[in-house]
Formats: structure tokens, C-alpha cells, sequence
């Protein structure tokens, strides 16, 4: 993101690039909601879409807001088996859920309507695809999607329905003949890799944190797809307690040169705000600004190696009022090629209500003080890139980049050792 110390305090700042992006939004995202004691809440998403608001995101020229269509089960079964879909109506109806198909469990607790809620979120990320592959819009922010773990039969890490891989399907069925997924949540994204593990045809990278340490305990750098489809599924497994200068290093020295190997013809991305330092599930130390450059840093790949289709989601995040709306807004801001500077203000109304709702103090500002670390990593530019990609290879986040290097790079004619 670029840094705009100019910008008006609580608003957006100027658009840098003359592009057109669609916001999809509807207001049943929120009714997919588990309970008031599970972590994943609906309150992060109208939080970060108030914020939005209030900085002015949404009212900017070549920005629209579209609202989407729940998918049917046509849509849904391009993904999952019909007999799941089955199970997951039954539930939604009041049942006591299925446990083979995860419904029913503590991670995926049943609850009426569960399965239009899904389908809203399904509907809501193949819109986006849709918008972006007709021409519509080069950009979409679907920032209530990302759920990357549901399985083709059943539901797993508060994921019922598996949004991303039915957008990626759509994009398959209607013409796109590469697509790359790359998914920076702290968990590892294996629903979206399991459905298409055998598919040439899509490239699935993944920077999360070691299964060692967190759930699903999946995600290894040998884990490199099926025989018809070597070196499509990309595991950069990462030692907890990484923060903002290593997962930028897994980045750099895994994504630009896969993504200008596979020339692309559209990237979907998921960015799971869970590897922020106030995170209750992950074990990370995040800030808003690195995970702010994550996004920039895609942005910046996705005009250099591809030809400018991108779909942006959200996923996990669990600080519910205070990372998840400033780390979303400052990624949606990125999407919408909006200066924001992150040491603006947050507006008052905006910082009162989440008072009000918490009970706890809202955070001041939008990022987390961490500009200048940020800058020193090439936030605005590509400036030290190679520094970033290959320094203290021998140290735990260099072991882990080149264990990834080294099972997938070969299978695409690229050099295993970083220079």
C-alpha cells in the first residue's frame, strides 16, 4: 500500500491506478454464524465493512458494490458431493448434524439455516470471479469468503461449503485455462488443495503455519500434488512466532517466479488474518502493515506476470474488533489501488461503536505502528527484493523456504537454490 501521510484522517486517500473493482457484498454473509461462543463471529465482517464505509472505500470512482446471488446446489455440487449437501440441509433444518460429514462437531456446530448461509458465501465469491472474468471489473474483494478447509463430503475448520474452490471451478468451466490460488492465511489451505490436487490446470501456494504447531497439521513442502499434476500444490510451512520479515521472505522467494512460470489467467488469493500477533488460534507476529504488504506485494505480481485478473477473499481471523477490520480494510484499500496511510486515525463513531459492542477500547489507528519496518521491506516498490528472498538462508524461516524450493521448483524448470 502506498504510504499517503497527506490523506485526510479517517478517509481514503488517491487512487494510484485507473482500475475498476467490484466490492460484493449482502448483508445474509452475516447469517453465517456458528453462535456467540464460537470464534469465527459475523460481528469481524460488519465491522470491517462499517470501516470501509466510514473511510469513504466504498464511494470511490471505479469502485461498485454488487450483490450477489445465493448459489443453488448445481453451483455447490461442482465441489461437493450432493449426498454432503444433503446433510448439510438436513442440518440446517434443526437436525443434530452429521458427524462423518463434520456437521455437528465442536468446530462446525449446526445451526438453522446453515445452509443458505453457506450458499450465500459460495454465491458471493463466484460473483466475484464471474465480475472479474467477464470484463466487468479487473479487480473483486469478496471479503466474506475464504473458506478453505471444507472437503468435497465434508465440513472442517469452520468451513461448510468450500467458496474458492467453486469459484475456481466456475472460472475452469467458463474458459480459463490456468488459474493460480494463493492463500496467506496462518492455516494451511487444504480444502482448495485437496480439490484440485490432481488438476494441472491450477497452482495452489500456500504460506501458513507449521502443521507441526497448529491446525490442520497438513501443509509440507513434499506435499506437491498427484502424478498428473506435479508441483501444482506449493507448501511453504512456517515456524511459529514468524513475523512480518520472514513471511514476506517466504513470499518473495516462492510466488513471483512460480506465477511468471504458470502465466496465469486470473489469481484468486485468500488473506486469513490469523497470523497477526493478537490472534487467539495462531501463533504469529503480524502486524496489520505486513500483512498490508502481502497484499501489495500480489498487486504488484499479479500486473507484472499476469493479465490483471484478481480475485481477492478474506478466511480466518479471530481478534474479532481489532486486527480483522483494520487488517481487511488496509487489504481492500490495497485491492482498490487506495493510498492509505496506516498511521491514519480510525473514525470516532466507528472506534465508539466497537466500544460499545466490546467493551473494550477500539485500536487508535489502522495499522499498528510498524510503517517504518514496513517501508524497510520494499512496501512501495520491489527495491531489495533478492536481499529479502534469500538473506540468512540457514535460519529456521530459510530452512522453510528452501524445503519448498527444493520439492517444487524443479518440476517447473526454475533453480531450487535462492539467489
Amino acid at each position: 500500500m502506498t504510504s499517503n501521510a497527506g490523506a485526510p484522517h479517517g478517509s481514503a486517500g488517491t487512487r494510484s491506478r485507473h482500475e475498476s473493482v467490484a466490492v460484493v457484498w449482502d448483508d445474509a454473509f452475516l447469517t453465517y454464524n456458528f453462535g456467540p461462543t464460537h470464534p469465527l463471529s459475523p460481528l469481524r465482517m460488519r465491522l470491517t465493512m462499517d470501516l470501509m464505509e466510514q473511510m469513504g472505500l466504498l464511494d470511490l470512482d471505479g469502485v461498485q458494490r454488487i450483490t450477489p446471488k445465493p448459489a443453488d446446489d448445481e453451483l455447490i455440487s461442482t465441489v461437493h458431493d450432493p449426498h454432503y449437501i444433503e446433510a448439510v440441509r438436513e442440518a440446517s433444518l434443526g437436525g443434530p448434524g452429521s458427524p462423518p460429514h463434520g456437521l455437528g462437531l465442536d468446530d462446525n456446530p449446526c445451526f438453522r439455516g446453515m445452509h443458505e448461509a453457506a450458499a450465500w458465501v459460495v454465491g458471493g465469491t463466484v460473483a466475484a470471479a464471474q465480475s472479474v472474468w467477464q470484463g466487468h471489473h479487473d479487480h473483486a474483494v469478496m471479503l466474506g469468503g475464504g473458506l478453505h478447509h471444507a472437503m468435497p463430503d465434508r465440513a472442517e475448520g469452520f468451513c461448510i461449503y468450500n467458496d474458492l474452490a467453486a469459484a475456481i471451478t466456475w472460472l475452469l468451466d467458463n474458459g480459463a485455462q490456468r488459474v493460480a490460488y494463493i492463500d496467506v492465511d496462518v492455516h494451511h489451505g487444504d480444502g482448495v488443495e485437496r480439490m484440485f490436487w490432481n488438476d494441472p490446470r491450477v497452482l495452489t501456494i500456500s504460506l501458513h503455519e507449521s502443521g507441526a504447531t497448529l491446525f490442520p497439521g497438513t501443509g509440507w513442502p513434499d506435499d506437491i500434488g498427484g502424478p498428473d499434476a506435479l508441483g501444482t500444490a506449493v507448501n511453504c510451512a512456517l515456524p511459529a512466532e514468524t513475523g512480518d520479515h520472514g513471511w514476506r521472505r517466504a513470499l518473495h522467494a516462492v510466488v513471483p517466479e512460480l506465477l511468471r512460470s504458470f502465466a496465469p489467467d486470473v489469481v484468486v488469493s485468500q488473506h486469513g488474518c490469523d497470523g497477526h500477533r493478537s490472534d487467539p488460534l495462531g501463533h504469529m507476529e503480524m502486524t496489520v502493515e505486513g500483512q498490508t504488504a502481502l497484499a501489495a506485494d500480489i498487486h504488484r505480481w499479479i500486473h507484472e506476470f499476469t493479465i490483471n485478473r484478481w480475485v481477492a477473499t478474506g478466511g480466518g481471523g479471530y481478534s474479532i474488533a481489532d486486527a480483522v477490520p483494520r487488517a481487511w480494510t488496509s487489504v481492500a484499500a490495497e485491492v482498490l489501488s487506495v493510498a492509505v496511510d496506516p498511521r491514519t486515525p480510525l473514525p470516532t463513531s466507528w472506534r465508539d461503536k466497537v466500544a460499545q459492542i466490546t467493551g473494550d477500547p477500539a485500536p487508535a489507528t489502522l495499522g499498528d505502528g510498524a510503517v517504518e519496518a514496513a517501508d524497510s521491506l520494499g512496501i512501495n516498490g520491489a527495491e531489495g527484493v533478492g536481499e529479502l528472498a534469500s538473506s540468512h538462508v540457514l535460519d529456521p524461516v530459510g530452512m522453510a523456504i528452501q524445503a519448498t524450493r527444493d520439492a517444487v521448483f524443479p518440476h517447473h524448470g526454475l533453480a531450487t537454490r535462492q539467489t
